[in-house]
């Protein structure tokens, strides 16, 4: 290796006996000349550059005099010597503007000055033709994983200033009481920043009890709240994402003769969908959920291992990531025949209009708990209708009782960004019991899901699985449904699946 990074270094792979890699004199000295000159890198800084720039500048207003540490996190292992595709931390991302070009393992400091901080990026920058590493070393060696960028084009492409990952140790070795890092990016140097402060007797627990993570904690809510209202950048990359979910969602659809020969079915519409999000963006922001048949029932089915069989419905949830990281959550439950059943059908309309009642209240101003509320109060009523519980609708409504909730045990409703369950460690009173704001965008997604072993309801109704799920953006005087235009009602499902598809669908690859 051409350098090696204490608070970085990761534990060796199980490669050495079977490195096949030359080692001569000779052919070191060949392999590192007779290389072109390297083309001019960017010129400009790219378009979320000063977004990011005004995230940083709100988070050094409420840390003053804090050195902030948020990494990006290093490859994550999956087997042996082979890792996961990497995914930097989502606060890191939302911080410099990187996504997924980010150079794994790379570090962001916000350094206290007298008026704030100043954003220093450490990354490791490309090695010089003349190192080893350049040839040999098959995790982060040029010839084996492509060129990284040098130190003046990251500088430019993020308008930050950025150094090398060896300059980082001179951070760490500073680390002091005012030292705050996210915690959860990457263990090895929270393990380092953690050994400094018991060293120099920094943030210490009370009685022995180790490293007092209050204000790590801290930090992680802020950044994380930070992203409860979407800057205009953000909510145009949702626009993207959602428009990018809509054409894999027309691909399934246009795919399922096909689908439905093959005995995993499932795993065709995934493959479908995710071929889509890799064509429009960095891939998909979480596992797609392709559930046909009682499948639909288990609210995480991922196994996606089934056949999609005529009379059946399968509920797809599904979102493309943008390479931004911003991405979409969508969900729709399409009869694979191609009609509704008549139970089928009332089962879907009843979960429509669970999620039309929650989004004729989104609006600023109004507490988030209440769009569950609206959806509930159908769900409620519907189930009740048909018989199902025990008591009436009002009183299953309230809060000591919630039989209805036997057949939607989900919430309705979570923030959506550059996360797909975004601001998770955000606080409950600016969360679930906060004000909804201009600018915040979250999922409605009510559901009805009647397992197939339910003796409570009739055997016609058991093994139905139906979720409806759009993206919504609140809007200065109510809401915008930013995936309505995907077919949603009962009659424009059908008209889908039967080939007359809406314009938005009609692209050719």
């Amino acid at each position: 290796m051409a350098e090696t990074d204490k608070a970085t270094t990761e534990a060796p792979r199980a490669t050495e006996n079977r490195s096949t890699t030359p080692g001569s004199e000779k052919f070191r000295d060949f392999i590192s000349s007779g290389w072109a000159e390297r083309p001019a890198g960017v010129g400009e800084a790219r378009e979320q550059a000063v977004y990011a720039a005004a995230r940083r500048a709100r988070i050094s207003s409420l840390f003053p005099g804090q050195r902030l540490i948020i990494p990006a996190g290093p490859a994550k292992q999956r087997s042996n010597d082979t890792d996961y595709p990497y995914r930097a931390h989502s606060a890191f991302a939302h911080l410099t503007g990187w996504g997924s070009d980010t150079v794994p393992g790379s570090v962001l400091v916000l350094e206290p000055t007298a008026d704030g901080h100043e954003a220093v990026l450490f990354f490791r920058e490309a090695a010089g033709r003349d190192s080893d590493e350049f040839y040999a070393n098959p995790e982060i060696g040029e010839f084996w994983t492509g060129p990284r960028p040098s130190r003046d084009d990251v500088a430019v492409d993020l308008a930050l200033e950025a150094r090398g990952l060896g300059e980082l140790d001179a951070v760490l070795d500073a680390v002091d009481e005012e030292t705050l890092v996210v915690r959860e990016a990457d263990a090895r140097l929270t393990d380092r920043v953690d050994s400094a402060r018991l060293v120099g007797g920094f943030r210490t627990a009370a009685a022995g009890a180790g490293v007092d993570t209050a204000g790590d904690d801290e930090l992680a809510r802020d950044v994380s709240e930070l992203r409860l209202v979407k800057d205009e950048y953000e909510v145009d990359e949702m626009r993207r994402a959602v428009a990018a979910t809509a054409q894999g969602f027309n691909d399934v659809v246009r795919d399922l003769p096909q689908i439905i020969e093959h005995p995993r079915g499932e795993r065709l519409v995934e493959g479908t969908f995710n071929r889509r999000a890799r064509a429009e963006g960095n891939t998909v922001g979480y596992d797609t959920i392709a559930a046909s048949g009682p499948h639909a029932c288990i609210l995480h089915w991922t196994r996606n291992d089934g056949p999609v069989l005529p009379g059946d419905l399968i509920l797809i949830d599904a979102g493309v990531e943008l390479d931004s990281y911003y991405t979409a959550d969508i969900t729709r439950t399409l009869p694979v025949a191609g009609t509704f059943s008549p139970v089928q059908r009332m089962v879907y309309e009843a979960v429509r209009e669970a999620a039309d009642a929650a989004f004729a209240i989104v609006k600023p101003g109004i507490r988030f708990r209440e769009v569950h509320a609206a959806a509930m109060g159908v769900i409620a009523a519907k189930t009740a209708e048909w018989g199902f519980l025990p008591v009436s609708a009002e009183e299953s409504l309230k809060p000591d009782a919630g039989y209805h909730r036997r057949y939607m045990v989900h919430g309705t409703s979570h923030h959506l960004g550059i996360d797909v369950h975004d601001c998770a460690q955000a606080r409950r009173d600016l969360y679930l019991d906060g004000e909804l704001q201009a600018g915040m965008v979250f999922t409605i997604e009510p559901g009805l899901y009647f397992q197939p072993d339910d003796l409570t309801v009739p055997e016609e109704f058991r093994g139905i699985g139906v979720r409806i799920e759009d993206d919504i953006l609140v809007t200065e005087d109510g809401a915008e449904n930013l995936s309505a235009f995907i077919p949603r009602t009962a009659d424009e499902v059908e008209e889908w699946i039967a080939g007359r598809a809406p314009e938005w669908g009609d692209e050719e690859e």
